[in-house]
């Protein structure tokens, strides 16, 4: 096989370009992050902004699950498309994704399995600049370690029916773990984003979609969660939502982030 490799895009601007830096960082930022009260989750939202904005909510998704280490092989991430309008559900022409930290392999049969759906193509420019599925993966790299593959798809003009289906064809077992990318609202003063997000947040808690774009960035593989969440009957925790004016970021204009786990019923 031909590796080829998918470069970090926004190492240095987004998170710390240099390995020590960077893994220094996600480890202070899970020291901080909540210690689990509930057993580790199926799948987790986590937002996707520059660390010194997201990286505490972020690391408390993350945190929930830190005890798969060992058990997880794949991790299904998904992200909205930021810079190239897709339709569907994009998978990179790439086998490898780095970063500072090392490089990931795409796993070969998740790939496939998912590309068989005709809502999934490969569509490589969705995967160049994009940023919302590259900020996760040092996260995974450190609570996980190197027994990983991903399967990464940029999420574009896709029903949640069509996100559901995909899910649900790599959904596995307890060596699958899925990622939903997404920041919350943008751009409104503090007290509007408080509102909004407060508000998205009860519905997702409610596995209440269709969320709009207006709501989350990431509303389309939201969505995609909540079908197959609703489906597979698991039960959501909110772990943190705060936003940029709480964390590194003036009150002004501010965005959103939530950091949700869904687990399993007992």
């Amino acid at each position: 096989m031909v590796v080829r490799v998918r470069p970090a895009a926004v190492a240095g601007a987004f998170y710390p370009g240099s390995p020590g830096r960077l893994r220094g960082m996600v480890e202070e930022l899970l020291r901080d992050a909540p210690a689990p009260s509930a057993p580790a989750p199926k799948a987790i939202i986590a937002p996707h902004a520059g660390y010194a904005y997201s990286g505490p909510i972020a690391a408390s998704a993350f945190q929930a699950v830190a005890s798969l280490a060992g058990t997880v092989e794949r991790v299904v991430l998904l992200g909205p498309a930021h810079y190239v309008p897709i339709h569907g559900l994009a998978l990179p022409e790439e086998n490898h994704f780095a970063t500072p930290l090392g490089e990931v392999a795409v796993d070969p049969e998740g790939a496939q399995e998912s590309i068989r759906l005709p809502q999934v193509r490969v569509q490589p420019a969705a995967h160049v600049q994009e940023h919302s599925l590259e900020v996760e993966i040092p996260f995974l790299q450190v609570v996980l370690g190197e027994g990983f593959q991903i399967v990464p798809l940029a999420v574009g003009d896709a029903s949640g029916d069509e996100v559901a289906e995909v899910l649900e064809r790599l959904w596995g077992g307890p060596e699958t773990l899925i990622v939903i990318s997404s920041d919350l609202s943008h751009y409104l003063s503090y007290e509007q984003a408080r509102a909004m997000d407060s508000a998205t947040a009860e519905q997702i808690l409610a596995l209440d979609g269709p969320l709009q774009g207006q709501q989350a960035c990431g509303a389309r593989p939201i969505n995609g969660l909540l079908v197959a969440a609703r489906r597979k009957r698991l039960v959501p925790d909110l772990l943190d939502l705060r936003n940029s004016g709480d964390t590194a970021g003036d009150r002004d204009r501010v965005v959103g982030y939530g950091a949700f786990a869904f687990r399993e019923a007992a």
